[in-house]
């Protein structure tokens, strides 16, 4: 079994774990795309969550409404802010500014382009 991911004008309209037979025979119509659950950011991971040296799929596993850019073949996240910029090598979004290692948790503050500290109760 595997993932497939319904493109519809350019955006993941669904995604299915499926035999490659049906998707090939047409049954669910045209349009989709495989996917893997174990790709994120041009790697593919192992059981363990260790890289696990295999061919990545499309650099990000589908998600309903990530982009499908047939150019770089790669699913790509809705963008989270105005500010933030995709890198070309994993298809994923960064804050212009790198989030703190210490303390946290922090959320992005578009109006500042900062990470602002959350208090937790």
């Amino acid at each position: 079994m595997a993932h497939f991911a319904k493109i519809e004008n350019g955006v993941v309209a669904q995604v299915i774990v499926a035999e490659q037979d049906f998707i090939d025979t047409g049954a669910v119509g045209h349009g989709w795309v495989q996917t893997s659950y174990n790709t994120r950011g041009g790697i593919h991971y192992g059981q363990d969550g260790q890289p696990s040296g295999r061919e990545q799929l499309r650099k990000n596993y589908a998600g309903v409404g990530f982009a499908y850019d047939e150019q770089r073949d790669a699913f790509i996240p809705p963008k989270p802010f105005p500010s933030w910029t995709m890198s070309e090598d994993t298809c994923l979004w960064s804050a212009p500014t790198p989030m703190p290692t210490e303390g946290g948790p922090f959320t992005w503050n578009e109006e500042t382009l900062s990470w602002d500290e959350t208090v937790v109760a």
